[in-house]
């Protein structure tokens, strides 16, 4: 049978275009216009961006920062791209670059809570094999808060713990638990204060403030996926009640309702309170001139069920966008900024370091006497919920926090819609 020469070569054309279409697609894929950014330009060197909202220390310690890193490395300089003071402008600005894959933000400090996310969409370079960093000199909660799914994906840049305020002119000894301190509220009834407030208005400090309770009584939100709900318990219920029977007999006086923070501040600082839960850079201001609490103030970590509480961490991680063009010189970046050095820097700029050593040294605790209390506090701080859908589990714990505070749900239906709330966020 002869063979249909014709047919014989269009099959071989054929063959031979799919070979080539084949490897123009591998080529394509392995170089450039590939389909996974993280494992791109990892020996990349140069100038690179780094990304911050404002910066408000008196110091100036982010501008220190990097111009102490400029003067060590002329050919690998770090801009500062200022955000504003505003965390939810900071968010979208991080999220529009990172979106459009603009590889002109290098290295980015997120919000504690933006870490899941921004991990779980790509947008940041995973910090494992030839990019991973020395953690052991950092405190734990704060390298928790930066990892996601057991793998780290940014450094602990600063941290940040609740504290309990106290009057020590009215109260000698801080209690260290929920029982004790709700016992000293007869002493707040005999002065005529208030006895105790956070931050209660329906916004992220009360999804903090009902959290700390929470977690403080062994309840806690999601698994480890990020999305199943694990609210749904007698722990959680247990915490929750103990905001909410305060507000109900007036040990949470009924103001506080409304209370963010630069309120239940002034309260304090007004002498209107015998306890206040707040963040540490209120301490000059609470023993300002201007304050009725000159002199009479002091700090503890928060209490607990049982002894010290579970604050919320709060703080910046560093992280460095999978889109950066000089990763190289970000990871070394990201390096010195856990040094000792920049972490002293970030210490006399009156935010809290993430180096454990760095809370005990004589003379920055002659500056900031707060910082043994707040090592304690950080020591059994808790992340808030590691999610990649946190602003819609945020929204589900305070929304319903609020209506159990205010009595328009009890306890029970409140725990029971922040696990909808929670399971809505991952569908």
């Amino acid at each position: 049978m002869a063979l249909n020469t014709s047919l014989l070569s269009r099959a071989a054309l054929t063959v031979a275009s799919a070979a080539l279409l084949t490897a123009t697609f591998t080529s394509a894929c392995s170089s450039g216009g590939g389909t996974n950014p993280t494992a791109e330009n990892l020996g990349g060197r140069g100038p690179i961006t780094y990304v911050e909202g404002k910066d408000t220390t008196e110091t100036g310690a982010v501008k220190q920062l990097i111009d102490r890193w400029n003067a060590a490395h002329p050919d690998e300089k770090v801009t500062f791209k200022e955000q504003s003071n505003d965390a939810s402008q900071q968010y979208d600005d991080l999220a529009q670059h990172l979106k459009a894959k603009q590889s002109d933000y290098d290295v980015m400090a997120l919000d504690v809570p933006w870490t899941a996310e921004f991990a779980a969409k790509g947008w940041i370079q995973p910090l494992k094999d030839s990019f991973a960093i020395d953690t052991s000199t950092l405190l734990s909660p704060t390298v928790a808060s930066a990892t996601y799914k057991g793998n780290l994906y940014a450094a602990p840049r600063n941290t940040n713990g609740g504290l309990l305020y106290y009057r020590k002119d009215l109260v000698p000894n801080p209690p260290k638990t929920w029982s004790e301190l709700l016992g000293d509220c007869n002493i707040a009834k005999d002065k005529g204060i208030g006895c105790y407030a956070g931050q209660f208005a329906p916004y992220e400090g009360l999804t903090v403030n009902s959290a700390e309770v929470i977690n403080a009584y062994g309840g806690t939100f999601v698994g480890p996926d990020g999305k199943a709900p694990t609210v749904d318990s007698p722990q959680s219920r247990a915490g929750l009640q103990v905001l909410v029977d305060a507000y109900k007999n007036g040990d949470i006086p009924k103001e506080a309702i409304s209370f963010k923070e630069p309120e239940s501040q002034n309260a304090f600082a007004q002498g209107k309170l015998l306890f206040l839960r707040t963040w540490p850079n209120f301490f000059g201001v609470a023993n300002a001139d201007s304050s009725v609490v000159k002199g009479d103030t002091a700090v503890a970590p928060l209490p607990g069920k049982d002894g010290i509480g579970a604050s919320t961490l709060g703080g910046y991680n560093a992280a460095i966008s999978s889109y950066s063009k000089h990763k190289a010189t970000a990871l070394d970046f990201l390096r010195y900024l856990i040094s000792e050095d920049a972490q002293r820097i970030v210490a006399e700029g009156a935010f809290p370091p993430v180096r454990a050593s760095l809370y005990d040294d004589p003379a920055l605790i002659a500056k900031f006497p707060y910082l043994p209390a707040l090592k304690d506090s950080i020591a059994s701080a808790v992340p808030r919920p590691v999610t990649p859908y946190y602003n819609a589990v945020s929204k589900a714990i305070q929304d319903n926090a609020y209506a159990a505070l205010t009595g328009s749900k009890s306890v029970d239906d409140a725990i029971t819609g922040m696990k909808k709330g929670i399971e809505a966020a991952g569908a």
